[in-house]
């Protein structure tokens, strides 16, 4: 018992690792990616924002199949990916709508408060996005066994 609670311990602690190191990455990617096309290239702002986030989103889900949650079953990249991808749209909403929340029906100004919100919004949306990925995107061996088959994955006669 004692060894099975210290090897799923350095399991998530091996996962949480992985995952702040690919998110700390990404995040870079997205900064320096969006920085170099909007002052470098005619790509408009928003454009810029929407390549950059699109290519670090890759770069995360690569380095989180790869490596953070590399031990977990595989359930096919299209799936995985789009499951990834609904999962951070949902956290970009609760972060707009936390920041949002303090701007206007708490008619915050301030932009320390409003980065405050920003922060703590982040730091929610990185718990959620883990649990989630761990549970839905990558889940674990056994709960992949379970999931059911989709109908062109089952054997013919």
């Amino acid at each position: 018992m004692s060894q099975r609670v210290g090897t799923t311990w350095r399991l998530l602690l091996k996962e949480v690792g992985a995952f702040g190191v690919v998110g700390g990455v990404c995040f870079v990617i997205d900064l320096a990616l969006f920085q170099l096309l909007y002052t470098q290239t005619d790509v408009g702002a928003v454009g810029a924002k929407l390549i950059a986030t699109l290519v670090s989103m890759t770069v995360a889900y690569l380095g989180h199949r790869h490596w953070s949650f590399s031990h977990r079953a595989r359930t096919g990249v299209r799936r995985e990916y789009l499951l990834f991808a609904v999962i951070n749209g949902i956290t970009l909403l609760q972060g707009l709508a936390v920041v949002w929340l303090v701007r206007h029906p708490l008619g915050q100004e301030s932009a320390l408060v409003l980065q405050v919100a920003n922060v703590g919004s982040i730091a929610l949306g990185t718990v959620i996005r883990f649990l989630s990925y761990r549970r839905w995107v990558f889940p674990s061996a056994g709960t992949a066994a379970t999931a059911p088959l989709r109908p062109r994955e089952v054997a013919g006669p």
